[in-house]
Order: C-alpha cells, then sequence, then structure tokens
C-alpha cells in the first residue's frame, strides 16, 4: 500500500518523517496476527500439553541448568520462566539447584547489575544466575566434533546438570534461517572455537533466513545440541508487537519442527517485486542495540533490493558497533571490496564475520545508517552515515531515478521477504 508518513521503531522509540511529494512506498511487515489472551497460560498449556517428551521423564534429577537469552533478545523471561521454574521445584529441585545461564554467545558476559533487564527481582533472588563466557576455558568442556568438524565445547556448568534446558523465542535468522530449539545453548553456551567453525558456513548460500531443512549452518547446530545432551525445550512466537502467539515445549527437534509453520505464518511476507529503495528498521530496541544486532535488517532489507539501489538502515545503536572485533578488522579498509581479500587472509571469526556479511550487500547496494553512532565510527565501516532520516532519504532519492519504487520495513528483522519477480 502507498504510505507518505512514516514512523519507525528506533531503539526504545520511534522515527517519524514525511516522504516527498510524489513519492509513495509500499509498507512491508509480518502479518498481522492477535496475541494469546494470556500469555502465562499459553506457557503453562505448552508444558502441559508438549510435543513430545514430557518435564516429568526426568522426576529425580537434582540439578538443572537452564539456558536463557541475553539483553539482546527481546523475550518476555517474567512469562516464559516462572511456570518452567515452577515445575522443575514440583519435582523436587531446589532452587539453589536449578541454574539460569545466560546464553551469551560471543557476546560480552552480561555483569550481575544487568540481570534485572532481562529478569523479574524475584527471579534474581531465588535462583543462581551465570553468564556465560565463551573464552572461560575454565568453564568449557570437550564433547568430541560434528560430522562438519565443528569441535563442540560447551559450558561446564550446563553439560554437568541432571536436566538441560533451552528458552526462548522462535524467529527467522538472517543465515541460522531461524532461531530456537537447540541454538539457545549450541550457540549461546558453547565456546568461541565451536561458534566460529560452526559460524563459517553462513558462506553457504543455503544458509539464509527462511531455510532450516537444507541449512548447514543450522543443522550443525542441530547436531552441537545432540552431542550436548539438550534434553527439553520451551520456545514461544511472537507477533510483530511482540505478543506470545503461540508456545511449545518438548524436545529440541519436535520444538522446531512444530514452531517452524506458526514462524513463518506470521514473518513470511510475499512482495511483488523488487525496489530501488528499502528503508529499514531493525525494529526498535533491542534489535538495533548495536550494528552488530542491526545488521541482520540489512540482510533481510538486501533481498528487497535492486543491484544498484540502496537501503536505508534505521537503527538507534547506543552500544555502537557491538563488536571491538569487527571494527579492528575494518582498520585500514577503505572499500567493501577489499574486505573479501582481508578476510581471505585472516580466516573467518565471529565479529569479523560482520564485515563479509555487510560487504557482500554493500559490493551490490548502497547503504545509508541513520543511527546514534559517532559519524566516524560510520565511515571508518565504510557506510553512509546521516543523522536524521530525512537527510537519509534526500541523498538517496538523488542519486536513484526520478521515479524510484520504495519499500518500507517497519520490523526488518523479523520479516522474511520473498519477491513473486527478480525485476
Amino acid at each position: 500500500m502507498g504510505s507518505h508518513l512514516l514512523q519507525l521503531p528506533y531503539g526504545r522509540t520511534y522515527l517519524t518523517v514525511k516522504l516527498p511529494d510524489g513519492v509513495s512506498a509500499d509498507w512491508i511487515e509480518p502479518v498481522e496476527t492477535p496475541s494469546v489472551p494470556d500469555g502465562l497460560a499459553e506457557v503453562e498449556n505448552a508444558l502441559d500439553h508438549p510435543e513430545d517428551v514430557h518435564l516429568s521423564q526426568w522426576v529425580g534429577a537434582r540439578t538443572a541448568a537452564i539456558a536463557i537469552n541475553d539483553k539482546t533478545r527481546p523475550v518476555p523471561h517474567h512469562l516464559l520462566l516462572p511456570p518452567l521454574l515452577k515445575r522443575l521445584e514440583s519435582m523436587g529441585l531446589e532452587p539453589q539447584n536449578i541454574r539460569l545461564l545466560i546464553a551469551t554467545g560471543t557476546h560480552l558476559p552480561m555483569p550481575a547489575e544487568e540481570f534485572k533487564l532481562i529478569l523479574p527481582q524475584e527471579i534474581i533472588e531465588r535462583y543462581p544466575i551465570i553468564s556465560h563466557n565463551c573464552d572461560d576455558a575454565s568453564n568449557l568442556i570437550y564433547l568430541g566434533e560434528t560430522r562438519q568438524q565443528t569441535p563442540v565445547f560447551v559450558n561446564r556448568l550446563f553439560y554437568e546438570a541432571d536436566i538441560r534446558i533451552v528458552t526462548g523465542n522462535l524467529e527467522p535468522h538472517h543465515f541460522m534461517g531461524f532461531s530456537g530449539g537447540a541454538k539457545s545453548a549450541g550457540v549461546g553456551l558453547a565456546g568461541r572455537e565451536t561458534i566460529n567453525h560452526n559460524h563459517a558456513m553462513l558462506l553457504d548460500p543455503l544458509s539464509h533466513v527462511g531455510e532450516y531443512d537444507h541449512n548447514p549452518t543450522r543443522q550443525d547446530i542441530e547436531e552441537v545440541g545432540q552431542i550436548m545432551g539438550i534434553h527439553f525445550a520451551l520456545n514461544i512466537v511472537m507477533n510483530a508487537d511482540r505478543e506470545i502467539v503461540r508456545a511449545f515445549s518438548g524436545s529440541p527437534l519436535s520444538v522446531m519442527l512444530a514452531g517452524i509453520p506458526a514462524a513463518r505464518a506470521i514473518c513470511q511476507t510475499m512482495v511483488p517485486h523488487r525496489y530501488d529503495l528499502v528503508i529499514a528498521s531493525a525494529g526498535g530496541h533491542p534489535k538495533d542495540i548495536n550494528l552488530y544486532q542491526a545488521q541482520k535488517a540489512l540482510t533481510h532489507a538486501s533481498l528487497l533490493t535492486v543491484d544498484g539501489g540502496m537501503v536505508i538502515l534505521v537503527a538507534a545503536c547506543p552500544e555502537g558497533s557491538g563488536s571491538k572485533g569487527y571494527e579492528h578488522f575494518m582498520e585500514g579498509i577503505t572499500r567493501h571490496e577489499d574486505v573479501f581479500d582481508k578476510f581471505q587472509q585472516q580466516g573467518f571469526s565471529v565479529g569479523p564475520h560482520k564485515a563479509i556479511q555487510i560487504a557482500r550487500d554493500a559490493t551490490r547496494i548502497g547503504i545509508v545508517m541513520v543511527s546514534d553512532m559517532p559519524a566516524d565510527l560510520v565511515h571508518r565501516l565504510c557506510l553512509q552515515p546521516a543523522a536524521l532520516l530525512e537527510e537519509a532519504i534526500t541523498y538517496a532519492l538523488t542519486r536513484l531515478s526520478p521515479l524510484p519504487r520504495v519499500a518500507i520495513l517497519p520490523k526488518a528483522t523479523t520479516t522474511i521477504p520473498v519477491t513473486v519477480s527478480l525485476d
């Protein structure tokens, strides 16, 4: 549909701007889907009716470890965790023997003073909470290799628990196909070597949003999860307003198979063609907490952009790039084309991998960033900064055809755009 007045999520607020006269845009977002009347009741129902295995199978266990998402994921832990924790205690587990492990992956460990950003105070006071550190070799245990030779290093506290549980939301992921299931531990509680080797597969053409069955990156994580011995998963699917639509529990694989169709029904959107200009918001906080996270929106937006077109990425990024490794990699680079040579020389590593993900798009399309990041930092990352959305739109329109086709993705990170035509 045509739209002139834009209101795009930006951090914890919105940016609003009017398109110039004579310019219209198609508004593309996830399918409007009502939430369940009671999110807590939906989680309870999922635990009452698992896809396959039931938690009661582990009655008699003395310890449990639960992987929970960190501050970069918009997970309503206040709805997801209380029913799960209550059931574990009803099975005889003492609160001090139920560990919540914050699944940070290669992100910086969350300090204790930040736990309140993701957890209710009553949970913080009742259960031990530990933030994972992928570089802490003393708390990693090696379990062997996957068929893709990914070395499996896992958080020792997670692996040594009698019950190993993953939680989180199931939604599109720009190269893993979908988040959810085993990923919370297979990446979130893994060692850096595990994550580096797995994520190197993102260069495979089948490692893209919406692909699960044949996605080598995702299927490798399924095997990592099996080697880790994850017993149980509790995942939710949310609508565009981050409200619970469905909850699923059971083995990680059964949760993925049940949850993906629900997520796809909300997030996959058919569009008639590709566009000259795509204005994309990552979806606001925490999806635009830094460029490391907001880049996912760029990947989705680029799928809708013609060669030689432009993307305006709207992302607050109050924490900057989100990766010093990415910034260091970009030192001395003045063109995105040079990223490929340097990447080949240095080999794959998480952090710098953002450079090649962005370069794959930036060598085909122009990218303008509207953010709170210092302009000099944006320039150092070989991107075009704009202080205002109006400024970015003017910049883009002066470099495109007189009557450009324009699309707006207000929640690009959770939108799977599928074009009917590639013109």
